[in-house]
């Protein structure tokens, strides 16, 4: 049992409804038989916070599917949203290549603004893709990607935004460094309690214009061997650069996919 909605848009329009009322008539039976002998009380707490947060997103924009880009600082996170929207809507700090805020890039703004508010999303932090058709990226139309803040960051609060919006998304993108991919705080808090979403978690070993194509490969492979031994099998990772435009295509077509 867990709380996230994570990929909840990810089943079926006939499946989703039908589990959601079991889980709810299961909620409502264990709740008269808590105690020693019956259900954990902290059981029925947690799928009484799971069925309102997906009672709330279903209520939200359907044509819409939220993709989180998480991760540290450092990683570069903020460089793919921008190569992703196709402008620099996130700006890395001056002195320090940290994302405070929560920013949001929308292939095709109408009906989000709901959804946006849900998430928490400032309206000065909010930018509309509207010319994604004349670029020929009608595929993904109805994708809200998120930058999320830096997970490791200073700054008060972020990493409780991390957490509350990492639960939140429909997809999740986890970027990684050379330097920090195998960073076991990320794995522990983030990665391997994300096991059970494995199929709607796509994992990014980034700043791949740093290594040799050798290291490149090495840390690759030794990435994959970790999220195996961690139960994420089902995990996509790909090797990106921002900078050069490496792997870039590809992870628009896993957007893509997600869309779809």
């Amino acid at each position: 049992m867990t709380t996230n909605t994570v990929g909840v848009t990810g089943l079926t329009h006939s499946r989703l409804p039908a589990r959601l009322t079991s889980l709810q008539e299961m909620t409502r039976i264990g709740s008269g038989r808590t105690g020693s002998d019956g259900f954990s009380q902290e059981l029925i707490t947690e799928a009484e916070t799971l069925l309102r947060r997906s009672g709330e997103r279903m209520r939200m924009s359907a044509s819409h599917t939220v993709v989180a880009l998480a991760g540290g600082t450092g990683s570069g996170k903020s460089s793919l949203f921008n190569a992703l929207a196709g402008a620099n809507f996130s700006p890395a700090g001056v002195t320090r290549p940290t994302t405070k805020h929560l920013h949001a890039c929308v292939w095709g703004m109408e009906g989000a603004a709901a959804l946006l508010d849900w998430l928490g999303v400032q309206r000065r932090h909010r930018y509309a893709r509207a010319s994604a058709l004349d670029d020929g990226e009608a595929s993904l139309t109805g994708l809200l990607l998120l930058d999320l803040p830096d997970h490791d960051s200073v700054v008060t609060g972020s990493a409780a935004m991390v957490d509350r919006l990492v639960k939140m998304a429909d997809m999740l993108v986890w970027v990684l460094d050379p330097l920090k991919y195998a960073d076991a705080s990320v794995h522990r808090r983030y990665l391997i309690p994300l096991a059970g979403h494995a199929s709607v978690t796509t994992v990014v070993l980034n700043q791949v214009d740093t290594l040799r194509p050798d290291q490149a490969a090495d840390c690759e492979s030794d990435l994959r061997r970790l999220l195996d031994t961690e139960g994420l099998h089902e995990t996509h990772v790909l090797v990106t650069s921002a900078t050069t435009g490496a792997g870039l295509n590809e992870l628009r077509r896993v957007l893509a996919g997600a869309v779809r």
